[in-house]
């Protein structure tokens, strides 16, 4: 289906209503894309294109994948080429050709844009940038998942994140398959090793939390079997067990039965040890490779032939 995407204040269907049923706001995207083609034109306008493309002149051009991966962030190219569209106060159609969480072969055509040239290759970069990132997001991403195979246990993303792009990174895990920790610092509760050390000890800390607020989340990072017992008897809602061996994840696996409480390892996990830690039992695997040193997904803006 082709989008016609000009210059509103958000996306565009059927882009504004993926980002929501995400729970990303379009207007958000909107904001970071405008903000990434500011960056690019902060030296003077895009003297290369002006050159070479003359006004009003139209064409087609496709994305396309030159590796294997997961594609993450088609509403932000949009909403790149859509800024870009603004700036010129002219019209780019677009063709969604894969949806997000689509895997890809090397070639496969991603999207298709249509409209003024100088529109288009005036976003490319941007929306490149982009979309290569969040899509290098959502390969990792697919690869712990297919690593972690049959277990119940999840791919969790962390705070770790590009500065900025937070809520498109997360986006991009929960597109593939992942699943998102907290947000920020306010929609739950992280009590860690400092936030004990200064309160006393986990007991404390958690109490503390209880009382300032009693409907919060609260999650307690342990580094020994004794600190997740002490978090068990204390009411911790989830517990992340820290740079922990398989044995004593089991260890607290069991421990943690009996009260129902949702582990999650970190810490020193690659992807190799994927499936054995995902064996012992957690709920979850955070990662937070996923978003802080992630590989680019290799992608290319190509002008269609004719």
């Amino acid at each position: 289906m082709t989008t016609p995407v000009s210059a509103p204040a958000v996306i565009g269907e059927p882009f504004d209503r993926e980002l929501i049923a995400a729970g990303v706001d379009p207007a958000h995207v909107m904001d970071i894309a405008r903000g990434t083609l500011a960056e690019d034109l902060r030296w003077g306008p895009d003297v290369t294109t002006l050159a070479t493309i003359r006004d009003g002149q139209y064409g087609v051009a496709e994305v396309v994948s030159r590796q294997a991966g997961t594609i993450a962030g088609i509403p932000v190219a949009a909403a790149v080429l859509c800024a870009a569209a603004e700036q010129h106060g002219s019209d780019v159609d677009i063709d969604p050709v894969v949806s997000d969480g689509s895997r890809v072969t090397p070639s496969a055509v991603v999207l298709r844009a249509s409209g003024p040239l100088r529109t288009m290759l005036t976003a490319e970069r941007s929306m490149l940038n982009l979309l290569s990132q969040l899509s290098g997001v959502a390969t990792a991403t697919s690869a712990w998942i297919a690593a972690i195979g049959d277990y119940r246990c999840a791919v969790r993303d962390t705070r770790k994140t590009v500065p900025g792009l937070r809520v498109l990174q997360k986006y991009a895990v929960s597109r593939a398959g992942g699943s998102n920790h907290r947000m920020g610092l306010g929609d739950a509760a992280l009590i860690k090793d400092n936030h004990i050390a200064a309160a006393g000890s986990v007991a404390a800390a958690l109490a503390a939390m209880r009382q300032y607020d009693s409907t919060i989340s609260v999650e307690v990072e342990c580094d020994t079997i004794d600190q997740v017992h002490e978090a068990l008897d204390a009411g911790a809602d989830l517990i992340l067990l820290d740079n922990m061996c398989p044995e004593q994840m089991r260890a607290c696996v069991e421990a943690a039965r009996k009260y129902g409480t949702a582990l999650e390892a970190s810490g020193g996990i690659s992807i190799d040890m994927a499936s054995d830690v995902a064996a012992t039992g957690v709920d979850y695997i955070s990662v937070g490779a996923l978003t802080h040193s992630v590989a680019s997904l290799d992608l290319g803006f190509d002008l269609a032939n004719g």
